[in-house]
């Protein structure tokens, strides 16, 4: 395995896998920005740069997303003992009842199946419930995550933008009956949307030991520094179906914030982007951060972010502090 010896790797909460403190996720990217060949290129890269954990989702492309990792995966021939690999469900990829924005048993035990049939695989190693589900009893969604789990098709499951409320009630569903517990959570989490992460979540690490795997480190290309003066026409926020992105982008507040930490990352010899991925993956309570590329040549300046986070030392993290309050 090619491996960067610099890369870190954490247990994901209180279970026993490691993850790479910086890991590779394909939302937007693949097939949207990339095909096969410059999907498997930025795969490498990132594997390359001792990356072991590659996130994605069942409603990425709806469902050509996984497609694309899973001939990436086939043509790199990487041994399936060297990486772990996630998917999400709850938005569905087909337009039916029981078959979209559901957690309910019927979709999630067929989700896996059709999931693990584009990947090309046996089993995946993480799956995670991609929202909470008002209609489906938590009960029922977590006797299905841990019938999954008990039937060898995924090893840990969890979820994702859950709120503490709803991650403790399936948590003490899955103790109550002994059944597979809910091990990490993917949220959002970057310099300017921190509450979650930070203050919701704080009881959990503690209690039942959450693990986190946090996406969008970069707020979406706004912490890179990039949209300075508007949106570069190759860049997400360009793209139709993201002009959401766009409204968040051009927030002047939070534009005036990324200037404040420009200093900063020189200070630290490094670029915007780097600072805000080892900020990130700097807090002990997050086990992964999630990084994303559209090539190969960005996944290896996001992964220098490793060689930042030895830098960021209390009297930085201030000045960082500072910068966005």
């Amino acid at each position: 395995m090619a491996n960067n010896s610099k890369m870190v790797y954490r247990r994901l909460g209180r279970s026993g896998l490691q993850v790479s403190a910086l890991s590779f996720g394909s939302w937007v990217s693949f097939d949207t920005q990339m095909k096969d060949d410059l999907a498997m290129e930025c795969m490498q890269a990132a594997f390359d740069a001792g990356c072991n954990f590659f996130d994605n989702a069942e409603a990425y492309a709806s469902g050509e997303s996984e497609a694309i990792m899973g001939r990436a995966l086939h043509e790199l021939g990487w041994r399936r003992n060297t990486y772990v690999l996630s998917s999400k469900f709850f938005w569905g990829i087909d337009d039916a009842p029981n078959m979209k924005y559901t957690l309910n048993r019927k979709y999630l035990m067929q989700a896996i199946d059709g999931s693990l049939e584009r990947f090309g695989l046996d089993f995946l190693d993480l799956i995670y419930c991609h929202r909470a589900d008002p209609n489906t009893p938590i009960e029922e969604t977590v006797w299905a995550m841990s019938d999954i789990v008990s039937s060898g098709k995924a090893l840990y499951w969890g979820t994702s933008e859950w709120t503490a409320d709803e991650i403790r009630a399936a948590w003490e569903i899955a103790e109550r009956h002994h059944l597979h517990k809910p091990v990490v959570e993917q949220p959002q989490y970057n310099l300017l949307n921190r509450d979650r992460v930070e203050k919701e979540y704080t009881r959990l690490y503690t209690d039942i030991g959450l693990g986190t795997t946090t996406w969008s480190p970069l707020a979406s290309g706004l912490l890179t520094g990039k949209y300075k003066d508007g949106i570069p026409a190759d860049s997400r926020g360009a793209l139709s179906g993201y002009e959401w992105l766009s409204e968040q982008i051009l927030d002047r507040g939070a534009s005036e914030k990324v200037e404040r930490l420009r200093p900063i990352a020189a200070d630290l010899g490094c670029s915007l982007a780097q600072m805000s991925l080892a900020w990130c993956a700097s807090n002990p309570n997050v086990s992964s951060v999630i990084t994303g590329a559209s090539r190969p040549s960005q996944v290896v300046e996001n992964f220098g972010a490793i060689d930042v986070l030895p830098l960021l030392t209390a009297e930085v993290l201030a000045r960082i502090d500072q910068a966005v309050a």
